[in-house]
């Protein structure tokens, strides 16, 4: 369990940065704040952030 912990956690960022209304980009459905802060997030924030574009890409918006 320790070296999943460990193990880099991919960045979902596909190169295209253009925010909606709903302040999610339109390319990796992350947050304005999930994308600014990616690089200070623990890996298990990054495996959270992951969760939420999964449920945004399935059209679940609720959180």
């Amino acid at each position: 369990m320790t070296e999943q912990r460990n193990k880099p956690i991919p960045n979902p960022c596909v190169g295209v940065c253009a925010l909606d209304e709903n302040d999610l980009c339109i390319a990796c459905q992350r947050s304005g704040i999930e994308i600014a802060e990616w690089g200070v997030y623990t890996n298990e924030e990054k495996v959270d952030v992951w969760k939420k574009i999964k449920q945004r890409e399935s059209g679940d918006f609720s959180e």
